[in-house]
């Protein structure tokens, strides 16, 4: 008499069943994540940006006038071009008696480079979403 032995274990059919349905785990979780990482790291240009319009009231409570120019004090606003996490280029692109505009721009090549807000602005009355600025989603 001969006894019928099963064979214990899963077929290549499972495993790639499985592995196929990992891969369209994965295609949809990592995107997922890659977003939220890049909107946890969009705080950097809002707080570079706030900390930034305080300074320039500060500059104006003491001047008649904005300050035009990042850099050391005693002549300019006592900042750095590059954001306190370094994923966003600082500048003030206009600045006058009663006005400024200024923006964060992602670093080229950084992390932020491909986020779909793109450059941050700030003038006078606050978040300056027109144009090509960053949108006012971008901001919550």
């Amino acid at each position: 008499m001969q006894k019928h032995l099963r064979s214990r274990g899963f077929t290549l059919i499972e495993l790639m069943i499985v592995v196929a349905l990992i891969g369209i785990l994965a295609a949809i979780a990592v995107p997922a994540y890659q977003e939220y990482g890049r909107k946890a790291r969009r705080a950097d240009a809002k707080n570079a940006l706030i900390a930034l319009q305080l300074q320039q009231e500060k500059w104006r409570a003491n001047n008649i006038q904005y300050s035009s120019t990042l850099g050391p004090p005693p002549n300019f606003l006592n900042w750095t071009t590059t954001s306190r996490d370094g994923y966003y280029r600082l500048s003030i692109t206009a600045a006058s008696a009663t006005t400024y505009n200024m923006t964060a721009a992602p670093i080229s090549g950084g992390r932020q480079a491909g986020d779909r807000c793109g450059t941050f602005a700030v003038d006078q009355d606050g978040p300056n979403t027109s144009g090509s600025y960053a949108d006012d989603g971008c901001w919550k």
